[in-house]
C-alpha cells in the first residue's frame, strides 16, 4: 500500500496552527468532513472516542489518529505539519508536530492496519521525518510523505 492511495495533495497543511490535541483532532476533522461528506461532529466524536483508548501520540514528535466510520467509503488521510509542537500526551511524553489523521470504513479490518502500519513506518524513518520537519511548503511535504520507503521491500 502507497500512501499516495490515502492521501491527496490537497490533504497536506503546512504551517497547521493548533494550541492544543483537541484542536489538532477538530481542525483535521473539519479537513476530513469536507472532502468526506461527512459530519464533522461524527468525525470529531469517532476521534475523541479513540483517543481516550490511548493516545495516537507514538512519539518523536509524531501522531496518528485514526477512526473507522461506517457510512466512509474508502481510507483516507490528511496530514498536518503544526508550526508549533503541541503537547499530544504521547507514549514518550515529547510534543508532536507530524500528525496524519487516517481515517477507514467500518469493515476496513486488515486494510486499516496495513495502512496504520505503513504511515508508521514513514513518519519514523528518521530521514523522512527530517525532511517534513524542513519542508516549507505542501508540495515538498506531499513528495516526501509518498516517497517509497528505502529501508523495505514491500509496502
Amino acid at each position: 500500500m502507497d500512501l499516495s492511495d490515502l492521501l491527496n495533495k490537497d490533504a497536506v497543511s503546512v504551517g497547521f496552527k493548533a494550541k492544543s490535541k483537541k484542536q489538532v483532532i477538530q481542525e483535521l476533522a473539519g479537513q476530513a468532513a469536507a472532502k468526506t461528506g461527512l459530519s464533522e461532529r461524527e468525525i470529531f466524536d469517532t476521534l475523541l472516542q479513540r483517543e481516550r483508548l490511548g493516545s495516537t501520540g507514538v512519539g518523536h514528535g509524531i501522531a496518528i489518529p485514526h477512526g473507522k466510520l461506517t457510512r466512509l467509503g474508502e481510507l483516507v488521510g490528511f496530514f498536518a505539519k503544526l508550526d508549533k509542537p503541541i503537547d499530544f500526551d504521547a507514549l514518550d511524553d515529547e510534543p508532536v508536530d507530524l500528525v496524519f489523521l487516517l481515517l477507514a470504513p467500518e469493515g476496513a479490518g486488515a486494510d486499516h492496519l496495513k495502512a496504520l502500519a505503513r504511515v508508521a513506518r514513514q513518519l519514523r524513518d528518521p530521514e523522512i521525518a527530517r525532511g517534513l520537519r524542513e519542508a516549507q511548503d505542501a508540495e515538498a511535504v506531499y513528495a516526501l510523505l509518498v516517497q517509497p520507503l528505502a529501508s523495505s521491500n514491500a509496502a
